[in-house]
């Protein structure tokens, strides 16, 4: 019997975002941790990294490092297709197509922390969204929508503040990998 090995090539592209999905996987992580008064209701920290992946390496960037982070976060955290995390998975991709059309607007009035203010929105709204349709089959859910939107709110705001601060910083430069052919 022979082994056949599969080697993949990878590039400098799939490491910055590995490293990326990496920082947002650990905030993701953080966030779990932080006990809060109503459930489902979480700062997002990692949403930064999102923002700061969107300023500046593009949509398509940011996708990848949420839906990453999004479901090595479900098999961390031990909710991977379970409720919560497709609660989860409504949210990045509602929050994900607003970044998409917002990060459109003019940079002057549209910025990191008007990003996170309709991302954080966005994400509540569409886990709201699935949580009617699918979870809790009653209006009286909607009762909950002004807690929701004063921590989206909040947090959006300080999110987005911290990107803004991070993205003035000039990026750090990412270590090379060691050379297949001539390793370390």
């Amino acid at each position: 019997m022979t082994r056949s090995i599969i080697e993949l090539t990878t590039t400098p592209e799939d490491h910055r975002i590995a490293r990326l999905a990496a920082a947002a996987i650990g905030l993701s992580l953080i966030d779990a941790a932080i006990p809060l008064p109503l459930p489902g209701i979480k700062p997002g920290l990692a949403n930064i990294v999102t923002l700061i992946v969107l300023a500046r390496h593009g949509w398509g960037t940011a996708v990848w490092v949420s839906v990453l982070r999004v479901v090595a976060g479900g098999l961390l955290l031990g909710h991977f297709l379970s409720p919560g995390f497709f609660l989860s998975v409504a949210g990045a991709a509602a929050s994900l197509l607003v970044l998409g059309a917002v990060s459109r607007l003019p940079a002057r009035a549209f910025g990191p922390v008007g990003w996170s203010v309709c991302a954080a929105f966005a994400h509540i709204g569409g886990q709201l969204l699935l949580a009617r349709l699918w979870l809790i089959p009653h209006d009286g859910l909607f009762l909950m929508t002004p807690f929701f939107a004063v921590a989206a709110l909040a947090f959006g705001i300080i999110n987005g503040l911290i990107a803004a601060r991070l993205l003035a910083e000039p990026p750090v430069a990412a270590p090379e990998p060691p050379d297949a052919e001539h390793p370390a």
